[in-house]
C-alpha cells in the first residue's frame, strides 16, 4: 500500500491531523488497532475554543456542538462538601442552548467564533471518525497494529498486522506521523524519549452507571462537574450523559502510592456522600496517573509525533487532547504545504521549534496547578460540614479559595488563545516582546508568532471565516500596494488570499495597517507599509530563506 502521509493511530489527534492534511488535498492512510467504530474510552470532557476553531474550519464543528449533554444541561463546575452535599460555590458555565448567546460570567467573553464545549470523549471519537471515513483522501485501516517502521531518503516503510488475520501489510509514505499514545511505537522508533515527572498523582477513576444520583443531587441546580471537598475524601464526579452515567475521579493523596490504596467502593460513596443503600454498576475501570512527561524530540527526519506519543501531563482544562490537536494542526500544513510543492522540506523544521517549548510551557501549568489543586483538596478542615459558625466561615473560606484557584482552569482563555511561537525559523520576527499570559488570561496582540486576534466583521462574519485556506493578508488600508507580495508569493506557489478591512471592522485589535497570517491563524508577519523584499518575506515564511531561487522544493511520494 502506498501514500502520501501514514497516521498512526485514530484517537482525536489522528483523525484531526487526517482531517486536516486530506483538506489540503494530500492522501492520508489511518492504521487503527481497534475495529471501526469501537467506542474510546470516557477520558476527554472537554475541547477547548481552539479546537473548535479547528474542527469549525474542518467543517465538523456543528455536529459536534449537537452532541454530549443534553442542551439544557448546564456546564458548571459546583463545588461541594460531596456529590450530594453542601454547595460551597460554583463557576457557571453555559450549556449547549445558549452556548453562543450567553452574557455574563466568567466564561461568555471568548474572543472566538466557536467557544469551547464540553463533550466526552465517547461522544467526540465516533463523529470525528465518521466525518474522517467520509473524506476521499483519507483511508482508515481498522484492526491494523503498526509493529515496525523504518525511513530512508526517498520515505517511510512500515511493516503492520491485520489483528483479525494475522496477515503482513507493508505501507509506503512519504512521512509518517505518530498519533499512537503514551507508549508509542512511533516515539520509540525515532529514538526519543520522555523526561519530567513520573508521577504527580494517581487517580482511581470509575465509569459508573448510578440512575438515583441525579435524583439525590436534586437539590442543587446540575452540573457538568462536581468536586467534592471533605476531610474523609475529595473527588470529582462528572456528569457524562446527563442522566445516569458518570465518571468519579478518587484523587489518591501522596502516602496512597497504588490504585488500589484506597477501596474503590467506599471512596466513591465518600466523595458522592451516599450510604450502604445507594446503588450503582462500574461500567469501567480508567485509573490514570497525572504525570508531566516531555520528549526530547517530536521528529527524525521523515517520522514525526504528536498528543501523548510526544507529551502527557495532568489533563487539567483538557489540555492533554487539546494540545495534541494543536500539534497536529501546526504539523500538517506546513507538512502539506511542503508535499503540495510550494514549500521545501526545511519548513518542518518549524514543527519541533514551535511545539516543543509550548508543551514545556503549558505542561508546568497543568502541573503547578494540579499541585496546588493537591494541596487545596488535602487542606480541607475538619469543620467544613458544621452547622456552626466555624463551619459556616470555613465553607466561605474554602468556596472563595476553590473558586480563585479553578475559574483559571476551566476558563482558561490563557492557553486557548494567549500562548505564541517565539522562536520559530518561519515566522519574521521584528523584535517586540509577546504579551504575557496566565492559564486563565492574556492579552490580544499582533505581535508575530502570536493568534491572531479574532473579532466579528460589520456583515457578521468571523474573521476568521474570511481567511483563506492558505496565508491571508489582511490589510487595513487600501491605498496600500500590495501587488508586489502577491506575485512573490504566486512565483513561488504559495497560496495567499487578500482579505480588505473597512474602517471600524477591527476597533483597537490591529494597530498596523497590514498583517500576514499562517494557515494555522498565527501571524507571520506584520508591518505598516508594504515589505522592502517580498521574496525574501516569502522565502521566509515557507522555510526557503536558505534555498536557492528559483529551486522547486523536491517532494519523494512513492508512486
Amino acid at each position: 500500500m502506498k501514500t502520501q502521509v501514514l497516521i498512526v493511530g485514530a484517537g482525536p489527534v489522528g483523525l484531526t491531523a487526517a482531517m486536516d492534511l486530506a483538506s489540503r488535498g494530500i492522501d492520508v492512510l489511518v492504521a487503527e488497532i481497534r475495529h471501526a467504530g469501537d467506542p474510546p474510552s470516557v477520558k476527554c470532557n472537554h475541547v477547548s475554543a481552539r479546537s473548535m476553531e479547528v474542527f469549525r474550519r474542518l467543517g465538523v464543528a456543528a455536529r459536534l456542538r449537537a452532541a454530549g449533554l443534553p442542551a439544557d444541561f448546564p456546564n458548571d463546575c459546583s463545588y461541594r462538601t460531596t456529590a450530594t452535599g453542601i454547595e460551597l460555590c460554583r463557576i457557571e458555565i453555559p450549556g449547549r442552548s445558549t452556548r453562543y448567546s450567553a452574557t455574563g460570567g466568567p466564561d461568555t467573553w471568548w474572543p472566538t467564533p466557536e467557544p469551547p464545549h464540553r463533550i466526552n470523549q465517547i461522544y467526540l471519537e465516533p463523529i470525528l471518525f465518521s466525518h474522517a471515513v467520509a473524506q476521499p483522501r483519507i483511508t482508515i485501516l481498522a484492526r491494523t497494529e503498526v509493529v515496525a517502521i523504518e525511513q530512508n531518503e526517498a520515505g517511510v516503510v512500515v511493516r503492520a498486522c491485520n489483528l483479525d488475520d494475522g496477515s503482513s501489510i507493508r505501507i509506503e509514505a512519504a512521512y509518517a506521523i505518530g498519533c499512537d499514545g503514551s507508549r508509542s511505537l512511533v516515539r520509540k522508533s525515532i529514538g526519543a524519549s520522555l523526561s519530567g515527572t513520573e508521577v504527580i498523582q494517581r487517580v482511581q477513576s470509575t465509569y459508573i452507571e448510578a440512575p438515583q444520583l441525579r435524583e439525590l443531587m436534586a437539590p442543587h441546580k446540575p452540573a457538568w462537574m462536581v468536586l467534592s471537598l471533605n476531610p474523609r475524601r475529595s473527588g470529582t464526579t462528572v456528569a457524562i450523559d446527563g442522566h445516569d452515567r458518570w465518571l468519579i475521579h478518587n484523587h489518591l493523596r501522596p502516602d496512597e502510592p497504588e490504585f488500589d490504596s484506597v477501596d474503590r467502593d467506599w471512596a466513591i460513596r465518600a466523595i458522592l456522600g451516599v450510604g450502604a443503600d445507594f446503588q450503582y454498576r462500574i461500567i469501567s475501570r480508567e485509573d490514570w496517573v497525572g504525570r508531566r512527561l516531555v520528549a526530547d524530540r517530536f521528529r527524525d527526519r521523515r517520522i514525526f509525533i504528536c498528543g501523548d506519543a510526544a507529551h502527557l501531563w495532568m489533563p487539567y482544562a483538557g489540555y492533554g487532547m487539546n494540545a495534541g490537536i494543536a500539534d497536529a494542526v501546526d504539523l500538517c500544513w506546513q507538512l502539506a504545504a511542503h508535499l503540495n510543492g510550494w514549500a521545501p522540506a526545511s519548513i518542518l523544521d518549524a514543527y519541533e521549534a514551535e511545539r516543543q517549548p509550548i508543551t514545556e510551557q503549558v505542561s508546568r501549568f497543568a502541573m503547578d496547578h494540579a499541585l496546588a489543586m493537591m494541596a487545596q483538596r488535602g487542606g480541607v478542615p475538619v469543620e467544613i460540614e458544621d452547622d456552626t459558625p466555624r463551619g459556616h466561615a470555613a465553607r466561605a473560606a474554602l468556596a472563595r479559595a476553590a473558586y480563585d484557584l479553578n475559574v483559571q482552569q476551566y476558563c482558561c482563555a490563557g492557553l486557548n488563545f494567549g500562548y505564541y511561537y517565539d522562536a520559530s525559523p518561519i515566522i519574521a520576527y521584528d523584535g517586540e516582546t509577546p504579551p504575557s499570559y496566565t492559564m486563565g488570561g492574556f492579552t490580544p496582540s499582533t505581535v508575530p508568532g502570536a493568534r491572531a486576534p479574532h473579532l466579528f466583521l460589520r456583515d457578521g462574519r468571523s474573521l476568521y471565516d474570511a481567511f483563506g485556506p492558505g496565508y491571508t493578508l489582511l490589510r487595513l488600508d487600501p491605498a496600500i500596494g500590495v501587488a508586489p507580495l502577491l506575485a512573490a508569493a504566486e512565483k513561488r506557489g504559495v497560496p495567499l488570499a487578500l482579505v480588505d478591512l473597512m474602517p471600524g471592522d477591527t476597533g483597537n485589535a490591529y494597530a498596523e495597517k497590514l498583517v500576514l497570517v499562517r494557515p494555522d491563524q498565527h501571524i507571520a508577519w506584520r508591518g505598516q507599509v508594504a515589505p522592502e523584499d517580498p521574496d525574501a518575506l516569502i522565502a521566509r515564511i515557507t522555510g526557503a530563506a536558505g534555498v536557492a531561487a528559483g529551486a522547486r522544493p523536491a517532494v519523494a511520494v512513492p508512486a
